[in-house]
């Protein structure tokens, strides 16, 4: 990605709405990944909108129903619906089904690992799979709210009502029991493996130090965090919920205990969905009112991607290179930017 210098007039913001390429999805999307440099854009019901790096658009039934859930390795796309499915996607188009809940249950949450390994729930179950083995399952004490794996290792993290569990899945014993009070919804280990953080159903994160499972609380935001992302080399978490981008520091052992948030990008809109770029400490946002910014960490210098007047940002993702930004409003329009 190019190096950016934010304009001498801090009033004046660098725009770069003249190279997006516009896309017509013409459908509602919940979310986008990349398949190398294809954008995928996830659709609320039935289908995904694959666009090349020109703007070419390709929609493929992946699903007789809704869309519920969607993670991405940047190979492969896998996703569950409200037809029972798990399916997968690669980035040439092809649907593989990976696998049918039994009982036709809603398939809530979904996560893969970057050796292929995958990941879904239904109900209080979550259900593993690698390679040729066996399928795994492991009951939780409530409807499962969010999957995710640790970077290494193949241990799986559970959200679910008044806590996370965690489980290898491959090991024999028991799984074990973090517990904090409250609704557990999505979840995510820090880069280094050594913290979990889950959002809530209320307006806060909670998280805990995998050494000892200390407790992390994070607090203060004005509405629920329903999107966070990683900064490069994991030293920061950026989270969506306030009206500013809500950076918790996480370089130290220590994470975010005892220590302020950094607030960067403030607009007068809520904050609806954040994207660290892979390399950088550059994030992208997207907000209530359809603005898209890029924002650099070290002095929050701002570049505009999109302008305000749309609905609200619905998705955000880069290419593993950094080099392509997508982004979709709920609507369905949105835009690709080559860097």
């Amino acid at each position: 990605m190019k190096e950016f210098t934010p304009p001498a007039d801090s009033a004046s913001i660098v725009s770069v709405t003249e190279r997006v390429k516009p896309l017509a999805l013409g459908m509602v999307v919940t979310s986008v990944h990349f398949l190398g440099n294809r954008a995928a854009f996830v659709g609320g019901e039935e289908n995904v909108a694959l666009v090349d790096s020109q703007g070419e658009i390709s929609k493929i039934a992946v699903h007789s129903g809704g869309i519920l859930s969607a993670a991405s390795d940047g190979k492969r796309l896998v996703m569950g619906g409200d037809d029972g499915k798990v399916v997968s996607l690669e980035a040439k188009g092809e649907v593989t089904l990976l696998a049918t809940d039994p009982k036709r249950r809603w398939i809530d949450a979904v996560a893969l690992h970057p050796d292929g390994a995958y990941a879904w729930s239904a109900g209080k179950t979550a259900f593993f799979k690698s390679g040729k083995s066996e399928e795994k399952s492991l009951e939780v004490p409530s409807t499962v709210g969010g999957l995710a794996f640790a970077p290494k290792g193949q241990r799986l993290a559970v959200a679910h009502y008044n806590g996370a569990t965690l489980w290898f899945p491959n090991m024999a014993g028991s799984a074990e029991f973090l517990p904090w009070a409250g609704s557990h919804l999505g979840v995510t280990f820090s880069p280094d493996n050594k913290f979990l953080v889950t959002t809530m159903h209320e307006s806060a994160l909670h998280g805990w130090r995998l050494a000892d499972n200390r407790h992390m609380r994070m607090t203060g935001y004005p509405s629920r965090v329903r999107s966070m992302s990683w900064s490069a080399g994991g030293k920061a978490l950026a989270t969506s919920g306030a009206d500013t981008v809500i950076l918790w520091p996480f370089a130290s052992k220590d994470g975010p205990m005892g220590k302020e948030p950094a607030m960067l990008a403030p607009l007068q809109a809520r904050v609806s969905v954040v994207a660290c770029h892979p390399r950088n400490d550059i994030f992208a946002a997207g907000y209530s009112d359809g603005t898209v910014l890029m924002v650099r960490l070290e002095d929050g210098a701002e570049i505009l991607v999109r302008r305000n007047g749309t609905p609200a940002v619905a998705a955000l993702a880069w290419n593993a290179k950094g080099t392509l930004l997508a982004f979709a409003d709920e609507n369905g329009d949105g835009g690709l930017l080559e860097l």
